[in-house]
């Protein structure tokens, strides 16, 4: 993997970029439809490439859990299996083992964890974790840490910090030694942990950074800490890594959230947020989000956002959308779910242009001047 800054922007912290793997090029700003089980909800490779998809995310324990890595590994890779043919990025499954809280026991050696699916036992090492992904055939792998709830004790966050760096430097060393039986070389992250502590975060970052992984991931947040918390965090995690090196803000997706981001020089995202919220029937527009389940959609004979040329604004109107939904047809969720990416992928070209342009205050500035935060 290669990272190059093409432009960085004169007023803000923002940031374009060129990363290449060998599957392809990502242009950065980006964000990452997740398709946790090698599928995005509901739509075909096809569709994702239509609206400009450059990359996908997959999880490492639901595949490790089921088909098993052994078989991804058979089928080419994750990426050849799903047909998607493109660079894939997979989490390392700790984030899904912290949600799962109540499953799972955690020591320095790892995670000892439950399926959620057949209540098996199982256990996670950092050397195990770096494993499952090379049979995945992933082009960006992510070490193993321990994501902390919000609120967490100092005492707690430090603890979880200094076992997220050790286990970073674990996953390293696994990474560095088992190369020869990769599908695909990839490229591993760490992950800058320390719950909403400056110097916690300072700390982390130093040893990280120390290690010289080729990208960086800011994890621990999206987990209920305030928005200012989750700004603070984003801010002084993004000023202490490496120019030169990709960021990558995990798991957060709200359209605000992610311009708010890249201004503060964050390359990478993905969230469940556009496919979970369009199976829910709500819908990211220029105007704000609109929730098209509402009765007063359903005589409005208009695309979904005017502004919008994905196939769903082409070809149906928000009363035919609306119909969808009150019929219970599943078409309806493939649709929005559609479209909702389709604004992704769209508000982060737009960002990407605007950097290299030198107009991204002006773009933010008036996209924030007409979109509703409100349903």
């Amino acid at each position: 993997m290669r990272f190059r800054l093409v432009k960085k922007d004169r007023d803000t912290a923002a940031r374009a970029g060129l990363l290449d793997t060998d599957r392809g090029r990502v242009r950065t700003p980006v964000f990452m439809p997740v398709g946790t089980q090698a599928s995005v909800k509901t739509l075909a490779p096809d569709e994702l490439r239509e609206i400009g998809t450059q990359i996908i995310l997959s999880n490492t324990y639901h595949l490790y859990l089921r088909p098993g890595p052994g078989l991804v590994r058979r089928a080419g890779g994750v990426s050849a299996f799903s047909s998607w043919n493109g660079p894939v990025l997979t989490d390392s499954g700790g984030y899904q083992i912290f949600s799962l809280s109540e499953l799972n026991q955690v020591e320095p050696e790892g995670l000892h964890f439950k399926s959620h699916l057949d209540g098996s036992r199982h256990f996670f090492s950092p050397e195990k974790v770096v494993e499952i992904q090379r049979d995945l055939g992933s082009d960006i792998l992510m070490v193993l840490d321990e994501c902390p709830p919000y609120p967490c004790e100092y005492g707690d966050a430090r603890r979880s910090m200094q076992l997220t760096v050790d286990w970073a430097a674990r996953s390293l060393a696994a990474y560095r030694a088992n190369g020869e039986r990769a599908l695909n070389p990839g490229a591993l992250f760490a992950i800058l942990q320390g719950s909403v502590y400056p110097d916690l975060r300072r700390e982390c970052a130093a040893r990280l950074i120390e290690m010289d992984f080729p990208g960086y991931a800011i994890g621990g947040l999206s987990v209920g800490e305030p928005k200012s918390a989750l700004l603070e965090m984003t801010r002084l995690s993004a000023e202490l890594l490496p120019h030169d090196k990709p960021r990558y803000l995990m798991g957060v997706g709200k359209p605000e959230d992610l311009l708010d981001a890249i201004s503060l020089g964050v390359d990478m995202f993905d969230c469940i947020m556009p496919t979970r919220n369009g199976r829910n029937g709500t819908a990211f527009t220029a105007e704000g989000p609109i929730v098209i389940k509402n009765a007063k959609y359903s005589s409005q004979f208009i695309p979904l956002d005017p502004e919008c040329d994905c196939r769903t604004c082409r070809g149906f109107t928000r009363a035919y959308l609306r119909h969808l939904f009150q019929a219970g047809e599943l078409l309806g969720l493939r649709l929005i779910s559609l479209h909702n990416l389709a604004f992704y992928m769209r508000l982060c070209r737009q960002a990407r242009s605007a950097i290299i342009n030198n107009t991204f205050s002006q773009m933010k500035k008036e996209f924030y001047s007409r979109y509703r935060r409100t349903t």
